[in-house]
Protein backbone atom coordinates (compact mmCIF):
# COMPACT_ATOMS: atom_id res chain seq x y z
CA UNK A 1 0.00 0.00 0.00
CA UNK A 2 2.85 2.51 0.58
CA UNK A 3 3.21 3.19 -3.03
CA UNK A 4 -0.45 3.97 -3.15
CA UNK A 5 -0.07 6.13 -0.21
CA UNK A 6 2.65 7.51 -2.23
CA UNK A 7 0.70 8.91 -5.01
CA UNK A 8 -1.92 10.27 -2.55
CA UNK A 9 0.44 12.86 -1.01
CA UNK A 10 2.42 13.01 -3.79
CA UNK A 11 -0.41 14.90 -6.29
CA UNK A 12 -1.88 16.13 -2.77
CA UNK A 13 1.90 18.22 -2.58
CA UNK A 14 1.47 19.14 -6.34
CA UNK A 15 -2.12 20.70 -6.06
CA UNK A 16 -1.18 22.28 -2.62
CA UNK A 17 1.62 23.69 -3.79
CA UNK A 18 1.17 24.78 -7.60
CA UNK A 19 -2.19 25.85 -7.18
CA UNK A 20 -2.30 27.59 -3.63
CA UNK A 21 0.72 29.33 -4.87
CA UNK A 22 -1.72 30.44 -8.20
CA UNK A 23 -4.17 31.49 -5.96
CA UNK A 24 -2.52 33.12 -2.72
CA UNK A 25 1.45 33.84 -3.95
CA UNK A 26 0.35 34.99 -7.04
CA UNK A 27 -2.70 37.15 -6.26
CA UNK A 28 -0.53 39.76 -3.93
CA UNK A 29 -1.20 43.00 -5.77
CA UNK A 30 2.28 44.81 -7.01
CA UNK A 31 4.04 41.85 -5.25
CA UNK A 32 2.78 38.45 -6.97
CA UNK A 33 4.89 36.17 -8.16
CA UNK A 34 3.10 35.57 -11.91
CA UNK A 35 2.60 33.24 -14.20
CA UNK A 36 6.68 32.29 -13.63
CA UNK A 37 6.43 32.06 -10.07
CA UNK A 38 3.18 30.03 -10.54
CA UNK A 39 5.10 27.86 -13.23
CA UNK A 40 8.66 27.42 -10.94
CA UNK A 41 5.55 26.19 -8.00
CA UNK A 42 4.48 23.44 -9.94
CA UNK A 43 7.80 22.25 -10.80
CA UNK A 44 8.88 21.88 -7.55
CA UNK A 45 6.35 20.01 -6.22
CA UNK A 46 7.03 17.36 -8.64
CA UNK A 47 10.82 17.76 -8.69
CA UNK A 48 10.77 17.34 -4.30
CA UNK A 49 8.00 14.82 -4.65
CA UNK A 50 9.86 12.62 -7.06
CA UNK A 51 13.15 12.85 -4.63
CA UNK A 52 10.62 12.07 -1.84
CA UNK A 53 8.35 9.23 -3.05
CA UNK A 54 9.55 8.42 -6.18
CA UNK A 55 11.68 5.42 -5.20
CA UNK A 56 8.60 3.94 -3.77
CA UNK A 57 5.97 4.60 -6.19
CA UNK A 58 7.60 5.65 -9.38
CA UNK A 59 6.60 9.38 -8.62
CA UNK A 60 3.55 9.59 -11.27
CA UNK A 61 1.22 11.77 -9.40
CA UNK A 62 -1.07 12.31 -12.97
CA UNK A 63 -3.37 9.25 -14.48
CA UNK A 64 -1.77 10.71 -17.45
CA UNK A 65 1.57 9.99 -16.46
CA UNK A 66 0.33 6.68 -15.52
CA UNK A 67 -0.95 5.93 -18.76
CA UNK A 68 2.15 7.04 -20.59
CA UNK A 69 4.11 4.59 -18.32
CA UNK A 70 2.36 1.86 -19.02
CA UNK A 71 2.14 2.83 -23.01
CA UNK A 72 5.48 3.29 -22.70
CA UNK A 73 6.07 -0.38 -21.06
CA UNK A 74 7.19 0.61 -17.59
CA UNK A 75 4.05 0.20 -15.94
CA UNK A 76 1.66 -2.52 -14.73
CA UNK A 77 -1.57 -2.36 -16.37
CA UNK A 78 -3.19 -4.05 -12.76
CA UNK A 79 -2.14 -0.66 -10.77
CA UNK A 80 -3.43 1.51 -13.08
CA UNK A 81 -6.59 1.84 -11.26
CA UNK A 82 -5.62 1.98 -8.28
CA UNK A 83 -3.16 4.76 -8.70
CA UNK A 84 -5.63 6.86 -10.25
CA UNK A 85 -7.55 6.70 -7.56
CA UNK A 86 -5.05 7.36 -5.62
CA UNK A 87 -4.19 10.14 -7.50
CA UNK A 88 -7.55 11.78 -7.57
CA UNK A 89 -8.22 11.94 -3.85
CA UNK A 90 -5.24 13.42 -3.20
CA UNK A 91 -6.00 16.21 -5.34
CA UNK A 92 -9.53 16.34 -3.78
CA UNK A 93 -8.00 16.69 -0.71
CA UNK A 94 -5.71 19.26 -1.65
CA UNK A 95 -8.40 20.87 -2.95
CA UNK A 96 -10.27 20.54 0.02
CA UNK A 97 -7.52 22.05 2.14
CA UNK A 98 -7.11 25.04 -0.63
CA UNK A 99 -10.59 25.68 0.26
CA UNK A 100 -10.82 26.12 3.78
CA UNK A 101 -7.77 28.06 3.96
CA UNK A 102 -9.26 30.32 1.33
CA UNK A 103 -12.68 31.13 3.26
CA UNK A 104 -10.69 32.28 5.92
CA UNK A 105 -9.67 35.12 3.54
CA UNK A 106 -11.64 38.60 3.17
CA UNK A 107 -10.92 37.63 -0.88
CA UNK A 108 -12.68 34.92 -0.57
CA UNK A 109 -14.96 34.93 -3.24
CA UNK A 110 -15.14 32.21 -6.04
CA UNK A 111 -16.44 33.15 -9.51
CA UNK A 112 -17.36 30.61 -11.80
CA UNK A 113 -17.55 32.87 -14.39
CA UNK A 114 -14.15 34.52 -14.67
CA UNK A 115 -11.00 32.65 -16.16
CA UNK A 116 -9.05 30.74 -13.49
CA UNK A 117 -11.47 30.58 -10.86
CA UNK A 118 -9.70 28.90 -7.89
CA UNK A 119 -6.69 27.67 -9.70
CA UNK A 120 -9.44 25.85 -12.19
CA UNK A 121 -8.53 25.22 -16.00
CA UNK A 122 -11.10 26.24 -18.88
CA UNK A 123 -11.18 27.38 -22.38
CA UNK A 124 -13.13 29.94 -24.12
CA UNK A 125 -14.57 32.32 -22.38
CA UNK A 126 -12.96 30.79 -19.19
CA UNK A 127 -9.36 30.78 -20.94
CA UNK A 128 -7.14 33.29 -19.01
CA UNK A 129 -6.56 34.74 -22.68
CA UNK A 130 -9.57 33.46 -24.58
CA UNK A 131 -8.10 30.89 -26.56
CA UNK A 132 -10.81 28.38 -28.09
CA UNK A 133 -11.49 24.97 -27.51
CA UNK A 134 -9.50 23.49 -30.56
CA UNK A 135 -6.00 25.72 -29.09
CA UNK A 136 -6.75 24.20 -25.76
CA UNK A 137 -7.17 20.85 -27.23
CA UNK A 138 -3.51 21.08 -28.71
CA UNK A 139 -1.85 22.58 -26.68
CA UNK A 140 -3.17 19.76 -23.55
CA UNK A 141 -2.50 17.21 -26.11
CA UNK A 142 1.16 18.06 -26.92
CA UNK A 143 2.52 19.06 -23.91
CA UNK A 144 1.86 16.19 -22.27
CA UNK A 145 2.91 13.85 -24.76
CA UNK A 146 6.08 15.82 -23.97
CA UNK A 147 6.18 15.43 -20.99
CA UNK A 148 5.70 11.53 -20.66
CA UNK A 149 8.62 11.61 -23.33
CA UNK A 150 10.76 13.20 -20.87
CA UNK A 151 9.63 11.13 -17.96
CA UNK A 152 10.48 8.09 -20.37
CA UNK A 153 14.10 9.37 -21.23
CA UNK A 154 14.73 10.93 -18.18
CA UNK A 155 14.51 7.66 -15.91
CA UNK A 156 15.51 5.43 -18.88
CA UNK A 157 18.36 3.09 -17.95
CA UNK A 158 20.82 4.93 -19.81
CA UNK A 159 20.10 8.36 -18.50
CA UNK A 160 21.49 8.96 -15.36
CA UNK A 161 18.64 8.51 -13.09
CA UNK A 162 20.12 11.05 -10.55
CA UNK A 163 19.03 13.89 -12.10
CA UNK A 164 15.37 12.86 -13.89
CA UNK A 165 13.75 14.84 -10.82
CA UNK A 166 15.51 18.13 -12.03
CA UNK A 167 14.89 17.20 -15.26
CA UNK A 168 10.64 16.15 -14.86
CA UNK A 169 10.47 19.27 -12.76
CA UNK A 170 12.38 21.79 -15.14
CA UNK A 171 9.72 20.23 -17.73
CA UNK A 172 6.67 20.55 -15.97
CA UNK A 173 7.88 24.36 -15.12
CA UNK A 174 8.53 24.61 -19.01
CA UNK A 175 5.08 23.53 -19.92
CA UNK A 176 3.37 25.89 -17.12
CA UNK A 177 5.38 29.00 -18.88
CA UNK A 178 3.78 27.82 -22.61
CA UNK A 179 0.27 26.90 -21.51
CA UNK A 180 -1.00 29.22 -18.40
CA UNK A 181 -2.25 31.72 -21.29
CA UNK A 182 -4.10 29.03 -22.79
CA UNK A 183 -5.31 26.95 -20.66
CA UNK A 184 -4.31 27.94 -16.87
CA UNK A 185 -2.47 24.42 -17.57
CA UNK A 186 -3.56 20.92 -16.42
CA UNK A 187 -1.44 17.96 -18.62
CA UNK A 188 -2.88 16.48 -15.21
CA UNK A 189 -6.46 15.15 -15.55
CA UNK A 190 -6.21 14.63 -11.32
CA UNK A 191 -5.54 18.36 -10.88
CA UNK A 192 -8.48 19.99 -12.82
CA UNK A 193 -10.68 17.91 -11.27
CA UNK A 194 -10.26 19.05 -7.81
CA UNK A 195 -10.11 22.23 -8.77
CA UNK A 196 -13.38 22.31 -11.04
CA UNK A 197 -15.45 20.30 -7.98
CA UNK A 198 -14.58 23.01 -6.11
CA UNK A 199 -15.27 26.09 -8.28
CA UNK A 200 -18.35 24.66 -10.57
CA UNK A 201 -20.22 26.62 -13.15
CA UNK A 202 -19.05 25.81 -16.83
CA UNK A 203 -15.81 23.92 -15.57
CA UNK A 204 -17.62 21.02 -14.42
CA UNK A 205 -18.63 20.45 -18.59
CA UNK A 206 -15.17 21.64 -19.86
CA UNK A 207 -13.64 18.65 -17.67
CA UNK A 208 -14.12 16.64 -20.68
CA UNK A 209 -11.52 18.06 -22.43
CA UNK A 210 -8.80 18.35 -19.84
CA UNK A 211 -9.21 14.59 -19.45
CA UNK A 212 -9.26 13.42 -23.13
CA UNK A 213 -6.29 15.38 -23.81
CA UNK A 214 -3.78 14.76 -21.36
CA UNK A 215 -4.59 11.15 -21.40
CA UNK A 216 -4.60 10.48 -25.91
CA UNK A 217 -1.48 12.96 -25.26
CA UNK A 218 0.04 10.31 -22.66
CA UNK A 219 -0.63 7.21 -25.05
CA UNK A 220 1.04 9.17 -28.08
CA UNK A 221 4.46 10.09 -26.04
CA UNK A 222 4.77 6.51 -24.46
CA UNK A 223 4.26 4.88 -27.76
CA UNK A 224 6.90 7.37 -29.58
CA UNK A 225 9.32 6.48 -26.98
CA UNK A 226 8.61 2.96 -26.96
CA UNK A 227 8.81 2.21 -30.54
CA UNK A 228 11.00 5.49 -31.83
CA UNK A 229 13.54 6.18 -29.07
CA UNK A 230 13.95 2.74 -26.70
CA UNK A 231 17.10 0.95 -27.33
CA UNK A 232 15.85 -1.86 -28.62
CA UNK A 233 17.28 -5.40 -27.31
Amino acid sequence: MSNYFAEFFGTFWLVLGGCGSALFAAAVPDVGIGFMGVSLAFGLTVLTMAYAVGHISGGHFNPAVSIGMYMGGRFSAKEILPYIGSQILGAIAAAATLFLIFKGSQMCCIDPSTPGAFAANGYGNLSPMGFSMTSAFITEFVLTAFFVLIILGATDKRANAKFAGIAIGLALTLIHLISIPITNTSVNPARSISQAIFVGGEYVPQLWLFITAPMLGAVVGGLIYKYLLEAKK
